[in-house]
């Protein structure tokens, strides 16, 4: 058997191999100089165009530590933040009664800050983007001032007339206090009428100040649960002495919300005085708590007469009531509670079929919504 020999090359093609594989060398040493180039440019434009942001931003990476940090972002969590944990960077963050919106230092510097992240398509990591809104928190918060305001100026002729009729009663029952003549026990019932009327007008001056106010002054964790047990502890006592069925549910287990506990629990009682005020003996009033992932629903519901559809328009003005001892500024408080921290309220009624009021308050962006998640 005969092997056949390979062919060999001569000098000359192997010379001629050799300048082309070092031209196509060439070519891609210079491709890839050109492509350093312009990754370089494409750096430099990048970091002039992230120094000019008015935003933070902040690089992470996979394991949530800055990697990168502009200006803007390193004048409000500090200059040495490259390098840090973004779980530690975070806890000089204080969440807010808004989604999404955080606050950064403390009194008349504090920051208001809207935050958003964006996870890097090559799975490497993500973007945090970080939106000072504080000029615009202020003026909506501004705005909303001068709505009450604007309200209490309509108000006005309302509230004189509020005023004038439990102090002309109280007046009355005092000049008749006045009289020497009347006996011991007439002048201990009319003394309590006077008493009554007062304190009225007290309740009325306070809810009056409430509703002027409109905001809420303290956030703290408030544990969902532990707040529907008070409000039962409180209200169930005067459901049993008209008579009238009152239970309660939480279905949100650990969930706290942060809010003003006072003033959350003030707008619930609220709701709940009112279902009680309205429903008949052998009636019945319920408390319900829920939570999804996105908020927290109370529910107070009743049996009693319901409320007509001209009257559920107006029910939220202030000093709208269908009660004689009513201030009519109950639920117009309520309702901007809910709003202040950023929920709201609603009712369904219809006229011999009862009412149900649903109070919704938003998780916000950093809640603590369990109590164990820290632990």
């Amino acid at each position: 058997m005969t092997e056949t020999a390979a062919p060999s090359l001569d000098a000359a093609q192997l010379a001629e191999a050799f300048a082309l594989f070092n031209r196509a060398s060439a070519e891609l040493t210079d491709a890839y100089a050109g492509l350093q180039g312009q990754v370089g440019q494409l750096n430099e434009r990048l970091s002039v165009l992230m120094g000019a942001l008015p935003a933070g931003v902040l690089v992470l990476d996979r394991q949530g530590t800055v990697l990168q940090a502009n200006r803007a972002a390193r004048d409000w969590l500090g200059d040495t933040i490259e390098g840090m944990a973004w779980s530690v960077l975070s806890q000089r963050l204080s969440t807010t009664e808004t989604p999404g919106e955080l606050e950064l230092g403390e009194g008349e510097d504090a920051r208001r800050i809207a935050m958003s992240s964006t996870h890097l398509e090559s799975g490497e990591g993500s973007i945090v983007l970080m939106n000072d809104v504080t000029h615009t928190h202020r003026m909506q918060r501004e705005a909303e001032r001068n709505a009450r305001l604007a309200a209490m100026g309509e108000m006005v002729a309302g509230l004189a007339h509020q005023l004038r009729t439990p102090l002309s009663a109280a007046l009355l029952y005092t000049a008749t206090l006045g009289k020497g003549q009347l006996p011991e026990s007439e002048r201990g019932r009319i003394a309590d009428r006077a008493v009554e009327r007062l304190r009225h007008l007290e309740r009325l001056i306070r809810d009056m100040l409430l509703f002027a106010r409109g905001d809420c002054l303290g956030r703290e964790p408030v544990p969902v649960c532990a707040l529907t047990e008070e409000l039962t502890h409180t209200l169930e006592p005067i459901a049993r002495q008209r008579e009238i069925e009152f239970t309660h549910a939480c279905d949100c287990g650990t969930t706290r919300l942060v809010a003003d506990r006072k003033a959350l629990a003030g707008a619930l009682t609220n709701l709940l005085e009112n279902a009680l005020q309205f429903t008949p003996t052998g009636g019945k009033v319920s408390l319900r708590a829920t939570r999804d992932a996105a908020q927290v629903s109370f529910v107070v519901e009743d049996t009693g007469a319901g409320i007509s559809a001209d009257q559920q328009q107006r029910l939220f003005e202030p000093f709208f009531t269908t009660r004689a001892e009513g201030t009519g500024l109950g639920l117009a408080i309520a309702r901007g509670v809910a709003r202040a921290h950023g929920g709201d309220i609603d009712l369904v009624s219809r006229p011999g079929e009862g009412t149900r009021f649903r109070l919704v308050v938003p998780l916000t962006a950093g809640d603590t919504v369990e109590e164990n998640a820290h632990e």
